[in-house]
């Protein structure tokens, strides 16, 4: 079992350790809910705070072009393209994921009308399970919502199927889904397929392009950093634009905005999924917590990823041995950047490890979540938090009467 020197010396060789640096944390705290929420970075406080006094204060109106306002969405998105493998022109950032998910279900309905089903997992998160079900609804035609089991899914393929959305990471778990593997799959029944990468962005290595992908949705809050309430970002394979339509068209999403014309014409491109204004203030956000990816390589997060998921896994196993029941896939291929244990006392073990400044969170019903941020996680934050992990069940702290009542957010 390796031991906290260990750990130490793993971090003294970690080559992506500088990069704790760019992040606003405390020194005696040990972050494992960077999949939920990501930490403020230093980048990000200099973009918001050069937004609200240079920009906004001081150009006012005139930052709409001045400060490539009316751009930004495309423009971040450009930015942020090359973390999941897509090209330049084929990523907007705008609105959230649930409603931009929502445009992409039925602009690819429209694809595909001659099919009338949708097909998803019912283990899926359930805001998009909700959206999806509301837009086979709104089709304009009889639509059949179908949530599966995910291994079920070479036997649900048929001709009648028009969409598989799947989420690539799993929120409850962690399983790392076959993305290249999949999307063939779809692809060969004729289907379009459809991916979530709310916890996979920033955190495992993706191509769309490889993949074929048709369309992917995520949001930005969690391993990209940019904070509570952030903007989704919305991927649309070039070969699609043009022909795929918004749903929900807008000013913004208009070939001539300024012309303020009667008729809708979608702008060329991406820029089409463009509905309102851009939130200026949230994309300048975004646009400095991508700083922290400059000069990083995705296989060398993954490498950590998997090394401090690892680690945790070693430590509680030899630790606290049957404690917990182990959720997580062991398979690399099958993990993404968490790792979920069961207990019947979860949400009281969590509320513990947080009053002791280890941050995890909860998931219902019985599931302890800890997420495992390469750019700024320690090897030996990760011995840290298993030892507070011992000392909440060897002093029965999770069973404190405080933690009897849920708080609204777990």
């Amino acid at each position: 079992m390796p031991t906290r020197d260990d750990c130490l010396e793993l971090d003294r060789l970690d080559g992506l350790a500088p990069r704790r640096d760019d992040f606003v944390l405390a020194p005696d705290l040990i972050y494992l809910d960077g999949n939920s929420l990501g930490p403020l970075t230093r980048a990000t406080r200099e973009r918001v705070l050069a937004t609200l006094d240079e920009e906004w204060a001081t150009g006012l109106i005139r930052s709409w072009n001045a400060a490539g306002w009316m751009a930004a969405p495309t423009r971040v998105g450009d930015r942020l393209a090359p973390l999941i493998g897509a090209r330049a022109g084929e990523v907007v950032v705008a609105d959230t994921l649930t409603l931009l998910l929502a445009k992409v279900i039925l602009g690819a309905l429209d694809l595909r009308r001659d099919r009338s089903v949708v097909l998803t997992d019912a283990a899926n998160f359930h805001s998009d399970l909700y959206v999806a079900e509301a837009m086979a609804r709104r089709a304009g035609r009889p639509v059949t919502l179908r949530a599966i089991e995910r291994d079920t899914l070479d036997d649900e393929l048929s001709e009648d199927v028009a969409l598989v959305m799947l989420t690539h990471v799993d929120f409850r778990t962690g399983e790392m889904l076959d993305l290249a593997g999949v999307t063939e799959r779809v692809h060969a029944a004729g289907a379009l397929m459809l991916w979530d990468f709310a916890h996979s962005t920033g955190a495992v290595p993706l191509d769309v392009t490889a993949a074929n992908v048709d369309f992917a949705a995520g949001c930005t809050y969690k391993y990209l950093n940019a904070g509570p309430g952030a903007p989704g970002f919305l991927y649309v394979r070039e070969s699609w634009q043009g022909l795929i339509e918004n749903p929900l068209p807008g000013w913004l999403g208009h070939a001539r905005p300024f012309d303020f014309e009667r008729g809708y014409v979608a702008a060329p491109g991406v820029q089409a999924f463009v509905t309102s204004s851009p939130s200026v203030i949230a994309l300048s956000a975004l646009d400095g917590a991508l700083d922290a990816f400059a000069g990083v390589s995705m296989d060398d997060v993954r490498e950590k990823s998997l090394a401090l998921t690892d680690l945790f896994i070693e430590l509680v196993e030899a630790r606290l041995p049957g404690a917990f029941t182990l959720v997580t896939p062991r398979d690399h291929a099958r993990r993404g950047s968490q790792v979920a244990l069961r207990h019947e006392d979860a949400y009281g073990i969590i509320q513990a490890l947080i009053a002791r400044g280890v941050i995890g969170d909860f998931r219902a019903p019985d599931v302890c979540r800890f997420g495992f941020t390469p750019l700024y996680l320690r090897f030996v934050d990760v011995y840290d938090a298993v030892t507070h992990l011992v000392e909440v069940l060897e002093g029965a702290e999770h069973r404190d009467p405080a933690y009897a009542t849920r708080n609204p957010v777990t």
